[in-house]
């Protein structure tokens, strides 16, 4: 443990699916500084969702930059004080790079890109187990959503994966191997590894072993050589190169981000939390036995805090667009001009005056898995005007997330879940979204239990510093469990009845039920 007058620090790269950010915490975990950067997303088709994996690295970058910048405006002397950085990172999105060159041989397939419908279609018509035939071994359906099924796209579809699988020269990875790769050196001997949360999300990772499940490589053709090596979350992975700031600093943590989410919030055994940011994504940890749903729900890796630690699981409800259906009603239709600007807008009715938006913009994840569904918006008349329309788009995410936590409650039932001293469940939230007092009253409304939303909702890079702090001696498990910093927490608590609530609830199924089988529409 570092002496108690000396300057210490842990930093979190925090990379996702629209931004990156870098943020530098203090000995007490308190963010000290931190700098931001969008970068661009590309739709080369209808459903196609990509990045640059080299404008990633690229942000990163900068943001260790401008973060140290104003770190040494605020007299904080990170460079000299910095013991460990946490990567988390988005979790599914898939790089295929060359091992010579350190060029990808794509851009990244982002892990709400609909592209690998008819590999899906395919697979699930040839394998005994249909859509199910991974799930007792790996947790996950087949769906376009885990990298698997994105890496087979790229094994049938580009020639030069295709050529540098044939002369040894790929290496598979998702966003974290990438970032690691690239920080620890590169091509002149950059660590080629991913932890077990992320590896839990590509489909081919046993969730007991927390190895790569061969019969499911075998089955897929996917070659052993190009995955990378599973680690825990919480261990010395290698050394910041010089080519970047903090050279030589470890690099001692990473998670996925709804993994480092879940250890921000400080979830133990039978307690949930629920991140609102691109999408929305909803965690209950069910202690050290993978617990199988039958409610559509995928059971996942929280987390493993050291490669001798017990491994806790988690069950989740990944819904695809949360954040992301503010940003259309942003950039694709003009109705506002700042995302922020979405509270305001949705005060100016008391409700959404009979409006369902249904946000299926590439199908319906949890608990629904339906890819041939489609965004909708119903129950529109005269009467309908934008502020109806940004309430019903903020109702949406809410309704979203009450169905993964109703399939939540049938899968782990009144045994699983931890109540508080009331006796009420209580959802712990962060993420982006969350700053939106009003997507928080509506979600304890529409719920039926109390919200409960942290001082800091950035609750994803700090899990991610936690995991690197314990790995450098920073904290022990018992600091961070405890706490390291209580902050005030804001409870949003529900006001309607019972009976509008169920009202509210059978013409949201029914909007639901209306999305289904319109993927051909466009056709």
């Amino acid at each position: 443990m570092a002496g108690e007058g000396e300057e210490v620090y842990v930093a979190a790269i925090d990379q996702g699916t629209t931004s990156t950010r870098f943020i530098v915490y203090d000995r007490h975990a308190k963010p000290v500084a931190s700098h931001q950067l969008e970068f661009t997303q590309h739709y080369p088709e209808a459903g196609w969702v990509e990045h640059d994996p080299m404008e990633i690295i690229e942000t990163v970058m900068v943001c260790m930059n401008e973060a140290v910048g104003k770190a040494k405006d605020g007299k904080y002397n990170v460079v000299a004080g910095l013991k460990a950085i946490g990567i988390t990172n988005q979790r599914e999105t898939t790089v295929m790079w060359s091992k010579s060159t350190g060029h990808p041989l794509y851009n990244a397939i982002v892990w709400m890109d609909a592209r690998t419908s008819p590999v899906c279609r395919r697979l699930e018509s040839e394998l005994s187990g249909g859509r199910t035939h991974f799930v007792e071994r790996c947790g996950l359906p087949i769906s376009t959503y885990f990298s698997a099924l994105k890496l087979l796209w790229l094994m049938e579809n580009v020639d030069a994966v295709k050529d540098a699988i044939k002369t040894g020269d790929a290496l598979f990875g998702t966003i974290d191997t990438w970032l690691i790769w690239n920080l620890t050196g590169g091509v002149a001997g950059g660590q080629h590894v991913t932890d077990c949360s992320n590896a839990s999300r590509t489909m081919l990772m046993n969730l007991k072993t927390l190895d790569w499940d061969k019969p499911t490589l075998d089955v897929l053709g996917v070659p052993v050589e190009i995955l990378p090596k599973i680690i825990s979350n919480s261990e010395k992975i290698g050394v910041v190169a010089k080519e970047f700031p903090f050279a030589g600093v470890p690099i001692s943590g990473c998670l996925g981000d709804q993994h480092a989410a879940m250890l921000g919030q400080l979830c133990k055994k039978g307690e949930a939390k629920s991140t609102y940011g691109t999408g929305a994504f909803i965690l209950l940890n069910t202690g050290e036995e993978p617990t199988q749903s039958s409610h559509g729900l995928l059971s996942t890796i929280a987390y493993k805090l050291g490669p001798t630690a017990p491994t806790n699981y988690a069950l989740e409800g990944s819904i695809a667009i949360a954040g992301a259906a503010v940003q259309w009603l942003r950039d694709s239709l003009g109705i506002i001009q700042t995302a922020a600007e979405i509270e305001k807008l949705a005060e100016t009715v008391p409700d959404s005056g009979g409006v369902y938006f249904v946000p299926a913009f590439n199908g319906l994840f949890a608990p629904w898995w339906r890819d041939d569904a489609r965004g909708i918006c119903i129950g529109i008349t005269r009467f309908t005007n934008k502020g109806h329309i940004a309430r019903a788009v903020l109702e949406s995410m809410s309704f979203q997330v009450n169905d993964v936590l109703s399939s939540m409650h049938k899968d782990a039932g009144e045994a699983g879940e931890v109540k508080s001293a009331e006796g009420e469940f209580l959802l712990r939230v962060d993420g982006g979204a969350t700053v939106n007092n009003l997507l928080m009253q509506i979600q304890a409304d529409l719920l039926g239990s109390p919200v409960v939303r942290p001082a800091d909702i950035e609750t994803t890079a700090l899990g991610a510093a936690y995991a690197a702090g314990l790995a450098a001696g920073v904290w022990t498990k018992e600091q961070v469990f405890a706490g390291l910093h209580k902050e005030n927490t804001t409870v949003f608590r529900p006001k309607l009845d019972e009976a509008h609530r169920k009202k509210r609830a059978d013409s949201w199924y029914k909007a639901v039920s209306r999305s289904f089988d319109l993927a051909d529409l466009s056709l």
